[in-house]
């Protein structure tokens, strides 16, 4: 949970109000957005073309959440005028929100490919090793999702150091794929899927190492964007680091 602390200083109960709906809100959302990639999942290893579908007609449900939370947040800059911590909670939930959609939409494209593949001859390979990156991508949407409830900065870099995890593993199955294909030419559009299936995943991660730069832009109050790994730890421990390409860059 987060600190009531960061909501307590506010003469306005109803100020308080308003910022814990909204975050609770972000973690409604997510927890669809979790679901969303599993059941996608799942009907690409079980070849169950309804629930691709049934993943494909929810996706309304997050583009109407993400909606809701930014007209909330609107609202709330428009009345409260939020400064220092405050305004930076609002921008990370409008950031986050906006990377949760994605993820959302990127969960839609998997169920859209597993539905119609679910109409062909099963693959032989793929799926196992697809089964373990969607394994690792939900996790880090549920990871980030919980550093964000807690505004945990320790748990979000945790999380962006595992995207570097998934790159690796998106670019074996991308190998992987390729020698498929050219070994069995005829098997090349079912492939093609596949690899649609394992770019979207790796987006995913992508979304979810976003997140948690926001929860640490929250907490510091430093933009930690395009900065390295080794960069970004540094400020999370408190030190002042300058980025590599110059003062400039990656500022807040």
């Amino acid at each position: 949970m987060v600190e009531k602390s960061l909501y307590s200083k506010h003469i306005s109960t109803q100020f308080n109000a308003e910022l814990e709906d909204v975050r609770q809100r972000v973690l409604a959302m997510g927890g669809l957005v979790e679901q969303q990639i599993i059941d996608a999942t799942r009907s690409l290893m079980d070849g169950d073309g309804m629930l691709g579908e049934t993943v494909r007609r929810n996706d309304y449900k997050i583009n109407q959440q993400e909606v809701f939370i930014d007209e909330e947040c609107s609202r709330i800059l428009a009345r409260r005028q939020p400064t220092a911590s405050d305004l930076r909670l609002v921008y990370a939930v409008i950031k986050t929100i906006t990377d949760l959609e994605r993820i959302g939409d990127e969960a839609e494209r998997i169920a859209r490919m597993a539905a119609d593949l679910a109409s062909q001859e099963r693959l032989r390979y793929g799926y196992n090793e697809i089964q373990h990156l969607s394994k690792h991508v939900s996790q880090m949407v549920h990871d980030v999702l919980d550093a964000f409830a807690r505004m945990d900065i320790e748990a979000a870099l945790a999380v962006a150091k595992e995207d570097v995890t998934v790159d690796r593993e998106y670019e074996a199955l991308m190998r992987q794929c390729i020698t498929f294909m050219m070994e069995d030419p005829r098997q090349i559009r079912r492939v093609m899927d596949l690899i649609w299936v394992v770019r979207s995943l790796e987006r995913i991660g992508d979304h979810a190492g976003n997140i948690a730069e926001y929860v640490i832009f929250f907490v510091k109050g430093k933009d930690v964007r395009h900065l390295s790994l080794e960069q970004m730890e540094r400020h999370v421990r408190g030190e002042d680091v300058l980025p590599e390409n110059g003062p400039s860059a990656g500022a807040q």
